[in-house]
């Protein structure tokens, strides 16, 4: 029997696809959410031939603001889980020398999911059930200068997925924030990173289920990264700014 479906915002990036393949295995329907979301149709079929469970595509746009409340009303069912895997790095040189560039940064990583994933909590709440993973980033635990622009964004999507589990948890509804640290995908792909640190999608996907299940609130797909990421918000100040890490 098919399980309430599972709404993946972002669905085209790697880590979308591989969240849907993990949920599907688990017998959830599934409900793939993107920009163009047609060209997703060979996902979708597999997806279906794989585990046997519906597949629907839905076309959103995380920056067209004005369109999520529409956007949810279209959907065929209220997911029981929603989990936003949207993110755009961008280049931090581009950002600093143009604030448009800057803008559509900070508005993918952090006004876009977190308008969708406001609405979805609102329906949730009203249900008193339901589950919301948003993907933060180490990125967001200090600013650095590498990729503050980035990082400021995913600062406050953290901050917002903190305030909405504080809200939401006496309602019913559970609130997971994930930090990937690093990860094998397209938009990190030419960067030199180190093995060591460095997840796949579905290690994310995996860690995704476990906290769904397991009723986490804050998951390093790594754990070393929580050791990284102390180190690093302690390092003082009058230090820290002749570092470029």
């Amino acid at each position: 029997m098919t399980k309430p479906p599972v709404l993946i915002i972002g669905a085209r990036s790697d880590i979308g696809k591989a969240v849907a393949h993990k949920f599907a295995a688990g017998g959830y329907a599934i409900q793939l959410a993107a920009r163009n979301a047609e060209g997703l149709d060979v996902e979708k079929r597999d997806i279906e031939l794989r585990y046997g469970v519906e597949v629907t595509l839905h076309e959103f746009d995380a920056l067209s603001i004005e369109t999520h409340e529409e956007f949810l009303n279209s959907l065929p069912r209220l997911p029981e889980i929603a989990i936003s895997t949207i993110g755009l790095m961008g280049q931090q040189e581009e950002s600093e020398r143009d604030p448009i560039a800057a803008s559509h940064v900070m508005r993918s990583n952090y006004e876009g999911p977190a308008s969708i994933l406001a609405l979805l909590a609102n329906r949730f709440e009203q249900q008193a059930a339901g589950t919301i993973v948003g993907i933060s980033s180490v990125a967001g635990e200090r600013g650095r200068a590498t990729n503050y622009v980035y990082g400021s964004a995913k600062a406050a999507f953290t901050a917002f997925l903190s305030g909405l589990r504080n809200r939401l948890a006496k309602r019913g509804v559970h609130v997971v924030t994930v930090l990937p640290g690093f990860v094998a995908t397209k938009m990190t792909e030419g960067m030199d990173l180190p093995g060591a640190l460095t997840a796949e999608p579905t290690e994310v996907a995996v860690a995704i289920e476990r906290a769904v299940i397991q009723k986490k609130n804050i998951v390093y797909v790594r754990s070393v990264w929580r050791l990284i990421m102390l180190v690093i918000r302690n390092i003082p100040e009058r230090f820290f700014k002749m570092m470029k890490i």
